[in-house]
């Protein structure tokens, strides 16, 4: 690759010392080779033009769901990889909702060992149960020693306590993490959207935040009897926001994120039964969506991440009492957090610096001769979001065909660049 010079872009780096000023960066064979105030370009650099742009480390998404292997027409690893670049995500964290569940060192490897070589680093979490079936301990250990970076058993919650407490105990015995997704099946039934209002004015079976809130009081408990960590994925109501908050207080190990469509949306948007809106969690009251908002602002919730699932025409182009959750989001998570009104400084922190944290991976230094892990993006320009812009297989999502706010320009990973001018 060519070096390329970025003129006069504002940094967004809490640990850089450029941090919120504008600078000059000169990215050469795969790192920064300059960062100062000014750098004067050679012939053969290209050079960008970053006035009312932001640099920041990559983002990094905690969830989302690729169908490799197994679901390789929902979505491939290389597809996955494409759409998470494009939206600005120099790493990725893929649930292991596969065929075969990512449950064993096999799986785990294979991910690995396919994505080695993208520009997107690929982390797999391992399931925490044998084929997601919230029966027996999958192979924690081993699939940590193969690289599994987290554990979960994606949109199934595990309903054993005592399941779930071993799991926590034993991950913490090497530094693991779990990852909770918090439902009270017994409580949400066969729901298909917020019990509320409007569920009641479409006569639509409801799935209560109270099905959310009691699952996660049931983790706390769990993880403070173990002293272990634990992070809630994706939760969508105040009363969740409240526990989380609560606990952090008390000095429990407790992180948690939300999907970026939670920030934006409400239940109803679904007057229209439009299944591109048909997601789990369900979509919320705005008066749940404020609360997200406050937990982001004052660091009750750490991270927001695509909730990416991808699904075939045939899963979502039916009625929508049978139709499958989940959208794609992996593109449309900087355009919906400006939609929400949050400052970039706010984006960079919870896309960037928090996830990594959470992960216990080491955050990009933006330091000359360090390894470039970086994203240019603005929120001002616009673009539509449509077959000829879309890097997924899939085109499940309530965006698509729109004109959004919000883009990224380039990002760069492992010596190779995304660039998108």
């Amino acid at each position: 690759m060519k070096p390329i010079l970025i003129r006069s872009v504002t940094i967004l780096h809490p640990a850089s010392k450029f941090n919120n000023k504008l600078a000059d960066v000169l990215i050469k064979d795969g790192k920064i080779a300059g960062l100062s105030d000014k750098i004067i370009a050679k012939d053969d650099v290209v050079v960008i033009d970053g006035k009312g742009k932001y640099l920041s480390p990559g983002f990094l998404d905690l969830n989302a769901n690729f169908g490799e292997p197994g679901f390789e027409t929902k979505e491939d690893l290389i597809s996955g990889a494409a759409a998470a670049i494009a939206g600005g995500f120099t790493g990725v964290a893929i649930q292991p909702s596969t065929n075969p569940v990512i449950h064993s060192k096999s799986e785990v490897s294979y991910i690995v060992n396919r994505t080695k070589d993208f520009i997107t680093d690929v982390y797999p979490v391992g399931s925490i149960s044998h084929n997601r079936e919230g029966k027996d301990l999958a192979e924690l250990y081993d699939m940590r020693l193969s690289g599994a970076i987290a554990f979960s058993d994606g949109t199934r919650p595990v309903t054993d306590s005592g399941l779930m407490s071993r799991a926590l105990l034993y991950a913490k015995g090497f530094d693991g993490l779990v990852f909770s997704f918090p439902e009270d099946s017994s409580i949400a039934g066969k729901g298909k959207m917020n019990e509320g209002t409007v569920s009641t004015y479409l006569g639509m079976k409801g799935i209560p935040a109270l099905a959310e809130e009691v699952h996660i009081s049931r983790d706390l408990y769990l993880a403070e009897y173990n002293d272990c960590p634990i992070h809630f994925s994706t939760i969508s109501s105040a009363g969740s926001v409240d526990l989380i908050r609560k606990a952090k207080k008390k000095g429990l190990k407790v992180s948690c994120d939300v999907a970026a469509h939670h920030l934006t949306l409400t239940d109803e948007a679904l007057t229209e039964f439009d299944s591109n809106y048909k997601v789990k969690p369900p979509l919320r009251a705005s008066s749940d969506v404020l609360a997200l908002l406050k937990g982001i602002k004052d660091g009750t919730i750490d991270a927001i991440v695509s909730q990416h699932t991808p699904h075939e025409i045939e899963f979502k182009e039916v009625e929508f009492e049978i139709a499958s959750f989940g959208i794609i989001g992996l593109q449309t998570v900087l355009p919906l957090l400006v939609k929400a009104g949050l400052p970039p400084e706010n984006i960079v922190e919870k896309l960037a610096i928090k996830p990594r944290e959470i992960l216990n991976l080491p955050v990009p230094s933006f330091e000359e001769g360090e390894d470039a892990n970086l994203v240019l993006f603005d929120l001002d320009s616009e673009w539509i979001f449509d077959n000829t812009t879309n890097r997924s297989k899939a085109s499940n999502s309530p965006f698509f065909n729109q004109s959004l706010k919000g883009k990224v320009f380039l990002a760069c990973n492992k010596a190779q660049v995304f660039n998108n001018f």
